[in-house]
Protein backbone atom coordinates (compact mmCIF):
# COMPACT_ATOMS: atom_id res chain seq x y z
CA UNK A 1 0.00 0.00 0.00
CA UNK A 2 1.39 3.19 -0.63
CA UNK A 3 2.34 5.60 2.39
CA UNK A 4 1.60 8.80 0.49
CA UNK A 5 -0.61 10.31 -2.42
CA UNK A 6 1.50 9.77 -5.76
CA UNK A 7 0.59 13.55 -6.41
CA UNK A 8 2.05 16.38 -4.64
CA UNK A 9 -0.61 18.55 -2.61
CA UNK A 10 -0.99 21.47 -3.72
CA UNK A 11 -0.63 25.22 -1.43
CA UNK A 12 -2.58 24.86 1.51
CA UNK A 13 -3.22 27.04 4.97
CA UNK A 14 -2.88 24.90 8.23
CA UNK A 15 -6.24 26.11 9.72
CA UNK A 16 -7.67 22.92 11.24
CA UNK A 17 -6.27 20.66 13.95
CA UNK A 18 -4.94 17.42 11.98
CA UNK A 19 -5.18 14.59 12.48
CA UNK A 20 -8.79 14.80 13.93
CA UNK A 21 -9.06 11.41 15.86
CA UNK A 22 -10.77 7.57 14.69
CA UNK A 23 -12.45 6.13 17.47
CA UNK A 24 -14.26 2.96 18.10
CA UNK A 25 -18.24 3.20 18.88
CA UNK A 26 -18.47 0.22 21.20
CA UNK A 27 -22.07 0.50 22.18
CA UNK A 28 -23.30 1.11 18.95
CA UNK A 29 -22.03 -1.52 17.39
CA UNK A 30 -23.01 -3.72 20.03
CA UNK A 31 -26.71 -2.28 19.89
CA UNK A 32 -26.74 -2.67 15.90
CA UNK A 33 -24.33 -4.41 14.35
CA UNK A 34 -22.46 -7.28 16.13
CA UNK A 35 -25.65 -9.09 16.94
CA UNK A 36 -26.33 -9.20 13.02
CA UNK A 37 -23.06 -10.73 12.16
CA UNK A 38 -21.63 -7.26 11.35
CA UNK A 39 -18.67 -5.05 11.18
CA UNK A 40 -17.23 -3.19 14.46
CA UNK A 41 -18.25 0.88 13.76
CA UNK A 42 -15.68 3.45 13.55
CA UNK A 43 -15.87 7.12 13.83
CA UNK A 44 -13.88 9.37 12.13
CA UNK A 45 -13.64 12.58 14.42
CA UNK A 46 -14.04 15.38 11.44
CA UNK A 47 -16.20 17.23 13.62
CA UNK A 48 -13.11 18.14 16.12
CA UNK A 49 -10.96 19.99 12.99
CA UNK A 50 -12.02 23.18 15.74
CA UNK A 51 -12.07 26.50 14.20
CA UNK A 52 -15.10 27.23 15.67
CA UNK A 53 -16.31 22.96 14.66
CA UNK A 54 -16.06 23.64 11.50
CA UNK A 55 -16.09 20.08 10.15
CA UNK A 56 -15.28 18.99 6.82
CA UNK A 57 -14.90 22.32 5.42
CA UNK A 58 -12.31 23.45 7.01
CA UNK A 59 -10.04 20.70 4.95
CA UNK A 60 -11.25 22.27 1.86
CA UNK A 61 -10.95 25.40 2.70
CA UNK A 62 -7.63 25.08 3.29
CA UNK A 63 -7.23 25.03 -0.10
CA UNK A 64 -9.55 27.43 -1.19
CA UNK A 65 -8.31 30.21 1.28
CA UNK A 66 -4.76 29.61 0.32
CA UNK A 67 -5.68 29.83 -3.86
CA UNK A 68 -7.65 32.88 -2.86
CA UNK A 69 -4.37 34.72 -1.54
CA UNK A 70 -2.23 33.62 -3.97
CA UNK A 71 -4.54 35.35 -6.73
CA UNK A 72 -4.40 38.23 -4.35
CA UNK A 73 -8.38 38.47 -3.04
CA UNK A 74 -9.30 40.29 -0.22
CA UNK A 75 -12.94 39.05 -0.53
CA UNK A 76 -14.57 35.40 -0.59
CA UNK A 77 -18.05 35.00 -2.06
CA UNK A 78 -19.60 31.64 -1.62
CA UNK A 79 -23.38 30.55 -1.42
CA UNK A 80 -25.47 27.88 0.49
CA UNK A 81 -28.54 27.35 2.97
CA UNK A 82 -29.72 29.76 5.68
CA UNK A 83 -28.22 27.41 8.12
CA UNK A 84 -25.18 26.26 5.75
CA UNK A 85 -22.38 24.22 7.52
CA UNK A 86 -19.87 25.89 4.45
CA UNK A 87 -20.77 29.27 4.71
CA UNK A 88 -20.77 29.53 8.37
CA UNK A 89 -16.86 28.27 8.03
CA UNK A 90 -16.27 30.69 5.15
CA UNK A 91 -17.42 33.13 7.71
CA UNK A 92 -15.11 32.28 10.32
CA UNK A 93 -11.63 31.74 7.92
CA UNK A 94 -12.34 34.88 6.31
CA UNK A 95 -12.11 36.42 9.90
CA UNK A 96 -9.13 34.85 10.55
CA UNK A 97 -7.72 36.02 8.02
CA UNK A 98 -8.57 38.85 7.17
CA UNK A 99 -10.30 38.23 4.33
CA UNK A 100 -14.25 40.25 3.72
CA UNK A 101 -17.24 37.09 3.00
CA UNK A 102 -20.40 37.93 1.24
CA UNK A 103 -22.69 34.76 2.04
CA UNK A 104 -25.41 34.18 -0.83
CA UNK A 105 -28.19 32.48 1.62
CA UNK A 106 -31.41 30.16 0.80
CA UNK A 107 -33.95 31.10 2.74
CA UNK A 108 -36.61 33.28 3.80
CA UNK A 109 -36.55 37.10 4.64
CA UNK A 110 -37.44 36.15 8.61
CA UNK A 111 -35.38 33.56 8.82
CA UNK A 112 -34.42 33.39 12.39
CA UNK A 113 -31.08 34.77 13.53
CA UNK A 114 -29.82 31.45 15.23
CA UNK A 115 -27.58 28.31 14.67
CA UNK A 116 -24.77 29.11 11.76
CA UNK A 117 -26.36 32.05 10.89
CA UNK A 118 -25.87 33.41 14.23
CA UNK A 119 -22.38 32.55 13.41
CA UNK A 120 -22.50 34.14 10.36
CA UNK A 121 -22.95 37.75 11.79
CA UNK A 122 -21.30 36.99 15.06
CA UNK A 123 -18.49 36.40 12.35
CA UNK A 124 -18.69 39.83 10.23
CA UNK A 125 -19.90 38.17 6.73
CA UNK A 126 -22.19 40.55 4.74
CA UNK A 127 -25.52 38.31 4.74
CA UNK A 128 -28.03 38.51 1.25
CA UNK A 129 -31.44 36.16 1.66
CA UNK A 130 -32.93 34.86 -1.17
CA UNK A 131 -36.38 32.99 -1.71
CA UNK A 132 -35.69 29.43 -2.67
CA UNK A 133 -37.20 30.11 -6.35
CA UNK A 134 -34.53 33.24 -7.11
CA UNK A 135 -32.02 31.42 -5.60
CA UNK A 136 -32.30 28.41 -7.91
CA UNK A 137 -33.06 29.97 -10.80
CA UNK A 138 -30.43 33.03 -10.69
CA UNK A 139 -27.80 31.69 -8.54
CA UNK A 140 -25.07 32.32 -11.38
CA UNK A 141 -26.00 35.53 -12.22
CA UNK A 142 -26.72 36.53 -8.25
CA UNK A 143 -22.98 35.39 -7.99
CA UNK A 144 -21.72 37.48 -10.83
CA UNK A 145 -23.69 40.86 -9.44
CA UNK A 146 -21.65 40.17 -6.26
CA UNK A 147 -18.70 39.65 -7.93
CA UNK A 148 -18.82 43.28 -9.96
CA UNK A 149 -20.06 45.20 -7.10
CA UNK A 150 -17.08 44.47 -5.31
CA UNK A 151 -14.66 45.03 -7.79
CA UNK A 152 -16.04 48.31 -8.63
CA UNK A 153 -15.32 49.36 -5.14
CA UNK A 154 -12.13 47.42 -5.72
CA UNK A 155 -12.05 44.62 -4.10
CA UNK A 156 -11.30 41.15 -5.81
CA UNK A 157 -12.93 38.30 -4.83
CA UNK A 158 -13.04 34.30 -5.09
CA UNK A 159 -16.21 33.07 -5.93
CA UNK A 160 -16.72 29.49 -4.10
CA UNK A 161 -18.89 26.82 -5.28
CA UNK A 162 -21.76 25.25 -2.98
CA UNK A 163 -19.69 23.51 0.06
CA UNK A 164 -16.63 24.14 -2.11
CA UNK A 165 -17.18 21.19 -4.37
CA UNK A 166 -14.63 21.44 -7.04
CA UNK A 167 -11.70 20.04 -8.79
CA UNK A 168 -10.30 22.82 -6.24
CA UNK A 169 -11.87 21.62 -2.85
CA UNK A 170 -11.83 17.75 -3.40
CA UNK A 171 -8.30 18.35 -2.18
CA UNK A 172 -9.51 18.35 1.44
CA UNK A 173 -10.12 15.03 1.18
CA UNK A 174 -7.79 13.29 -0.92
CA UNK A 175 -5.24 14.60 1.93
CA UNK A 176 -7.87 13.44 4.14
CA UNK A 177 -8.26 10.44 2.48
CA UNK A 178 -4.62 9.73 2.97
CA UNK A 179 -4.57 10.62 6.74
CA UNK A 180 -7.56 8.16 7.54
CA UNK A 181 -5.76 4.87 6.11
CA UNK A 182 -2.17 5.62 8.25
CA UNK A 183 -5.09 5.94 11.12
CA UNK A 184 -6.16 2.15 10.53
CA UNK A 185 -3.52 1.13 9.63
CA UNK A 186 -2.01 2.24 13.26
CA UNK A 187 -4.79 0.44 14.54
CA UNK A 188 -4.56 -2.78 12.68
CA UNK A 189 -7.44 -3.12 10.49
CA UNK A 190 -8.28 -2.33 6.73
CA UNK A 191 -12.46 -1.53 6.72
CA UNK A 192 -14.18 -2.68 4.10
CA UNK A 193 -16.02 0.89 3.70
CA UNK A 194 -15.92 4.24 4.47
CA UNK A 195 -19.36 6.18 4.56
CA UNK A 196 -20.39 9.69 5.15
CA UNK A 197 -22.79 12.44 4.67
CA UNK A 198 -23.17 13.75 1.05
CA UNK A 199 -24.86 16.96 0.26
CA UNK A 200 -22.65 18.75 -2.42
CA UNK A 201 -20.29 15.70 -3.02
CA UNK A 202 -17.43 17.21 -2.85
CA UNK A 203 -16.09 15.09 0.58
CA UNK A 204 -17.34 11.77 -1.23
CA UNK A 205 -15.52 12.74 -4.25
CA UNK A 206 -12.25 13.42 -2.53
CA UNK A 207 -12.76 10.50 -0.36
CA UNK A 208 -13.54 8.41 -3.66
CA UNK A 209 -10.05 9.72 -5.53
CA UNK A 210 -8.21 9.03 -2.63
CA UNK A 211 -8.70 5.60 -2.33
CA UNK A 212 -8.11 4.84 -5.98
CA UNK A 213 -5.09 6.96 -5.93
CA UNK A 214 -3.92 4.63 -2.95
CA UNK A 215 -4.31 1.60 -3.97
CA UNK A 216 -7.23 0.77 -1.55
CA UNK A 217 -9.85 -1.85 -1.58
CA UNK A 218 -11.70 -0.01 0.94
CA UNK A 219 -15.13 1.30 -0.84
CA UNK A 220 -16.75 4.80 -0.12
CA UNK A 221 -20.63 5.32 0.14
CA UNK A 222 -22.22 8.55 -0.08
CA UNK A 223 -25.19 9.25 2.15
CA UNK A 224 -27.59 11.42 0.46
CA UNK A 225 -29.48 14.34 2.00
CA UNK A 226 -30.99 15.19 -0.72
CA UNK A 227 -31.00 15.44 -4.69
CA UNK A 228 -30.46 11.34 -6.04
CA UNK A 229 -27.94 8.65 -6.48
CA UNK A 230 -27.98 10.00 -9.87
CA UNK A 231 -27.32 13.14 -9.31
CA UNK A 232 -24.30 12.70 -6.90
CA UNK A 233 -22.76 9.64 -9.13
CA UNK A 234 -22.48 12.56 -11.90
CA UNK A 235 -21.60 14.97 -9.29
CA UNK A 236 -18.69 13.06 -8.18
CA UNK A 237 -17.50 12.31 -11.49
CA UNK A 238 -17.82 15.72 -12.55
CA UNK A 239 -15.57 17.22 -9.41
CA UNK A 240 -13.47 14.42 -10.10
CA UNK A 241 -13.20 15.30 -13.75
CA UNK A 242 -12.69 18.94 -13.16
CA UNK A 243 -9.61 17.88 -10.80
CA UNK A 244 -8.04 15.82 -13.51
CA UNK A 245 -8.26 19.18 -15.68
CA UNK A 246 -6.76 21.31 -13.21
CA UNK A 247 -4.02 19.05 -12.64
CA UNK A 248 -3.37 17.62 -16.04
CA UNK A 249 -3.41 14.27 -14.18
CA UNK A 250 -5.44 11.87 -16.95
CA UNK A 251 -7.74 9.16 -15.09
CA UNK A 252 -10.04 6.49 -16.29
CA UNK A 253 -13.67 7.87 -14.91
CA UNK A 254 -14.90 4.62 -16.03
CA UNK A 255 -13.32 2.43 -13.47
CA UNK A 256 -14.38 4.81 -10.51
CA UNK A 257 -16.73 3.49 -8.19
CA UNK A 258 -18.80 5.95 -7.22
CA UNK A 259 -21.37 4.50 -4.45
CA UNK A 260 -24.44 6.45 -3.19
CA UNK A 261 -27.47 4.93 -0.96
CA UNK A 262 -30.16 7.68 -1.29
CA UNK A 263 -32.65 5.90 0.80
CA UNK A 264 -32.30 7.76 3.52
CA UNK A 265 -32.86 11.24 2.57
CA UNK A 266 -36.53 11.51 3.64
CA UNK A 267 -38.56 14.73 2.89
CA UNK A 268 -36.41 16.59 1.75
CA UNK A 269 -33.28 18.98 2.37
CA UNK A 270 -33.11 20.28 5.78
CA UNK A 271 -36.35 18.07 6.40
CA UNK A 272 -36.25 14.95 8.70
CA UNK A 273 -38.37 12.18 9.83
CA UNK A 274 -38.74 11.47 13.28
CA UNK A 275 -36.54 8.74 13.57
CA UNK A 276 -33.59 10.70 12.53
CA UNK A 277 -34.24 12.96 15.40
CA UNK A 278 -34.38 9.45 17.62
CA UNK A 279 -31.35 8.33 16.38
CA UNK A 280 -29.19 11.74 17.45
CA UNK A 281 -30.80 11.26 20.96
CA UNK A 282 -29.55 7.49 20.86
CA UNK A 283 -25.94 8.21 19.43
CA UNK A 284 -25.63 11.25 21.85
CA UNK A 285 -26.90 9.57 24.87
CA UNK A 286 -24.41 6.40 24.29
CA UNK A 287 -21.03 7.63 22.27
CA UNK A 288 -21.56 11.25 23.46
CA UNK A 289 -21.13 12.46 20.17
CA UNK A 290 -23.46 14.86 18.35
CA UNK A 291 -24.85 14.39 15.08
CA UNK A 292 -27.16 16.67 12.99
CA UNK A 293 -30.63 16.45 11.43
CA UNK A 294 -29.65 17.96 8.38
CA UNK A 295 -26.46 15.43 7.16
CA UNK A 296 -24.97 12.73 9.81
CA UNK A 297 -27.77 12.52 11.29
CA UNK A 298 -29.84 11.27 8.24
CA UNK A 299 -26.73 9.05 7.20
CA UNK A 300 -25.99 7.72 10.43
CA UNK A 301 -29.17 6.60 10.73
CA UNK A 302 -29.49 5.26 7.39
CA UNK A 303 -26.06 3.56 8.22
CA UNK A 304 -28.11 1.85 11.30
CA UNK A 305 -31.03 0.64 8.93
CA UNK A 306 -28.50 -1.12 6.85
CA UNK A 307 -26.70 -2.37 9.78
CA UNK A 308 -29.78 -3.92 11.02
CA UNK A 309 -30.82 -5.08 7.85
CA UNK A 310 -27.76 -7.07 6.86
CA UNK A 311 -26.44 -5.01 4.55
CA UNK A 312 -22.64 -4.93 5.83
CA UNK A 313 -23.20 -8.60 6.80
CA UNK A 314 -19.62 -10.60 7.26
CA UNK A 315 -17.71 -7.46 6.65
CA UNK A 316 -15.05 -6.47 9.88
CA UNK A 317 -15.09 -3.08 9.81
CA UNK A 318 -17.20 0.48 8.87
CA UNK A 319 -15.63 3.91 9.24
CA UNK A 320 -18.35 6.87 9.87
CA UNK A 321 -16.92 10.17 8.67
CA UNK A 322 -17.89 12.81 11.17
CA UNK A 323 -18.54 15.74 8.67
CA UNK A 324 -19.79 18.08 11.67
CA UNK A 325 -22.72 20.08 11.55
CA UNK A 326 -23.41 20.55 15.05
CA UNK A 327 -24.86 23.98 15.19
CA UNK A 328 -27.71 22.77 12.99
CA UNK A 329 -29.10 21.03 15.94
CA UNK A 330 -30.42 24.58 17.74
CA UNK A 331 -32.68 25.62 14.85
CA UNK A 332 -34.47 22.19 14.54
CA UNK A 333 -34.56 22.11 18.69
CA UNK A 334 -38.85 21.67 18.43
CA UNK A 335 -38.17 18.23 16.86
CA UNK A 336 -36.86 16.81 19.78
CA UNK A 337 -39.19 14.93 22.46
CA UNK A 338 -38.11 13.94 25.41
CA UNK A 339 -39.39 12.77 28.23
CA UNK A 340 -38.60 14.41 31.87
CA UNK A 341 -39.06 12.87 35.12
Amino acid sequence: MPKSLPVELPERLCLGNLPTPLQPLVRISERYSLPFDGPRIWVKRDDLTEFGMSGNKLRKLEFVAAEALSRGCDTLITCGGAQSNHCRTTALVGARLGLGVHLILRGEPDTAVDGNLLLDHLAGANVSIYSPSEYAANLEQIFAYWHEEYLAHGHHSLCIPTGASDGLGIWGYLAASQELIEDYSSQGFEPEHIVCATGSGGTQAGLTLGCQLLQVKTGVTGYAVCDSAAYFQSKVREDISHWSRLTGIDLDLSSLKVGVNANYIGPGYGVADPEVYQTIIEVASLEGILLDPVYTGKAFHGLLQQLRNGIYQGCSNVVFVHTGGQFSLFPYRKNFSFQQD
